[in-house]
């Protein structure tokens, strides 16, 4: 066999691992596809779209969680964002479990869980999807925030109606170029001993200023089993 012989074996062979890398990169970097399961929900993905901060309130089973994190993973999957900030209020919901054992990320992860419930729901536990995700997310606690800037990062501030208004104020000035923040929470399901909650007068203040999105979820929303909307109804 000639060198040239050899040579073009060895071209054709990078041209094909090049070609079987591409096509990896194009599957993995596929945007999830999502089914809208209520105009409601189309709308406010639409909204975060269109805007820097967007508030996704009302109803608990209504997807407002799930529907920030799906725009979170296919906003860093196209490459729109890097990184995706996680966070929530470190509030119990009624029962006092004392203190948390184990490292920094043992403490915080029960309270994010239903942060990771969503990524599992829509990547699996275990894929090339969210191998590049996990990379991607960054777990900021409200207590270690002072002082930093969110660049280029989707920030999900979830079940804020938990949140201190200082602990609003805290976190709506941390992003960056090139962020977006989404807020979700249900005013009517705040854990903190004060009524109303801090979340009323941030909404009210916050209202209709350019850039500022927001979507109101009803009962009708509620896409968890029928019978949620109904127990919401009555209590």
């Amino acid at each position: 066999m000639t060198r040239r012989q050899t040579g073009r074996k060895a071209e054709k062979r990078q041209k094909r691992k090049d070609a079987k890398a591409a096509h990896v990169r194009e599957t993995v970097n596929a945007p999830v596809e999502l089914t809208w399961r209520t105009q409601a929900q189309q709308h406010a993905y639409e909204k975060i779209d269109e805007n820097d901060i967007s508030f996704l309130l009302g109803a608990a089973g209504s997807g407002k969680t799930f529907l920030a994190m799906a725009y979170a993973i296919n906003s860093v999957l196209s490459g729109q964002h890097s990184q995706i900030v996680l966070t929530r209020p470190i509030v119990d919901a009624g029962e006092k479990l004392g203190f948390l054992p184990g490292t920094f990320g043992e403490k915080v992860n029960p309270y994010m869980q239903p942060l990771y419930d969503a990524m599992d729901a829509m990547l699996g536990k275990f894929s090339p999807k969210r191998e590049v995700i996990n990379k991607a997310v960054v777990i900021a606690p409200l207590c270690y925030m002072r002082g930093r800037t969110f660049n280029d990062s989707v920030c999900i501030f979830d079940e804020a109606q938990n949140a201190t208004y200082m602990q609003f104020k805290l976190f709506l000035s941390r992003f960056g170029q090139n962020s977006k923040i989404i807020v979700t929470g249900d005013p009517f399901q705040s854990d903190l001993p004060m009524s109303p909650p801090p979340i009323n007068e941030v909404i009210h203040k916050l209202k209709g200023t350019a850039g500022i999105g927001m979507t109101q979820f009803t009962h009708a929303d509620v896409v968890r089993h029928p019978l949620v909307a109904a127990i919401l109804k009555k209590l």
